[in-house]
């Protein structure tokens, strides 16, 4: 094996530079991510369904219950966007995974419901402006992408939504910030998520504290010695942080909240800040 290749990718990169490999669209592990959003006993892709009843009920309570025009990007398999259509609310839902995609909308023609699924990366989606009562971006899917695609998503948003809509997201908060590094892991397998052949998994973390990330990246190696690097970019952010990007739009009666989600973790409960954002009338 071509150990110099490992050993350099487990140096700390510098922030933002981009891994080899895309997970979203990668024919194998997209199958393994949708059987991970559908597991109702984990938090991983998806939250558990209690979480997620609760959570659209809490989104419902904040939007003032009426019947009304959803946007749900990054919907995939259509869990939230189920459940409101459920309600009879009017559903539009984005992901990038084909999988999750074709899952969604055989789950909503098996359950009769009127939901408008779109295969597309939401960063370069287009929809008519202002025809929507209320955007969801959830599981922290705002923290995951670059400064710059933040900013132009955040635009398109505040584009699409009626003067007056809602626009709610949650984000991973800065509190305890370095101890959501994660150690040093490796994994051996004969197939498993990464990949359906035999594969070495290195894991590791590295944090960039001034800037508030933490890069989580993964080094897959296939028997013929190629070597698939998949970084993730997590920003964690505090509420000064939230109303600064927020300022760039206008929005008004923004508020925040950490009570949202169980506890148990770093990553749930009062370690993620839910925002719900009203774009000026």
């Amino acid at each position: 094996m071509k150990l110099n290749k490992l050993i350099t990718n487990t140096q700390k990169p510098n922030l933002y530079e981009p891994g080899t490999a895309v997970m979203w669209t990668d024919e194998h592990i997209s199958k393994q991510l949708l059987q991970v959003h559908l597991n109702k006993n984990v938090d991983l892709a998806s939250r558990k369904p209690e979480t997620i009843k609760n959570t659209v009920e809490w989104i419902l309570e904040k939007s003032g219950g009426e019947k009304l025009n959803f946007l749900d990007l990054g919907c995939g398999p259509g869990l939230y966007s189920t459940m409101l259509a459920e309600k009879c609310h009017s559903v539009t839902g984005v992901d990038f995974s084909e999988n999750s995609i074709d899952y969604a909308k055989n789950k909503a023609e098996e359950d009769g419901l009127n939901i408008n699924y779109t295969r597309a990366n939401y960063l370069e989606l287009e929809l008519p402006g202002q025809n929507f009562d209320l955007v969801l971006l959830i599981y922290t899917d705002l923290g995951v992408l670059l400064p710059e695609d933040r900013t132009k998503l955040l635009g398109f948003i505040h584009g699409v939504l009626k003067p007056g809509g809602t626009f709610i997201f949650d984000v991973l908060n800065d509190k305890d910030l370095p101890k959501k590094v994660a150690p040093k892991n490796w994994e051996v397998a004969d197939a498993g998520f990464w990949k359906p052949e035999p594969y070495l998994a290195l894991s590791e973390s590295f944090l960039y504290e001034e800037e508030k990330v933490i890069l989580y990246q993964h080094q897959v190696v296939n028997e013929n010695e190629k070597v698939d690097v998949y970084r993730f970019w997590t920003h964690f952010f505090a509420h000064s942080d939230l109303t600064k990007l927020l300022a760039e739009n206008e929005w008004e009666n923004v508020e925040f909240y950490e009570d949202v989600l169980p506890g148990g973790d770093l990553f749930s409960g009062e370690h993620v800040t839910f925002t719900v954002a009203r774009k000026k009338k």
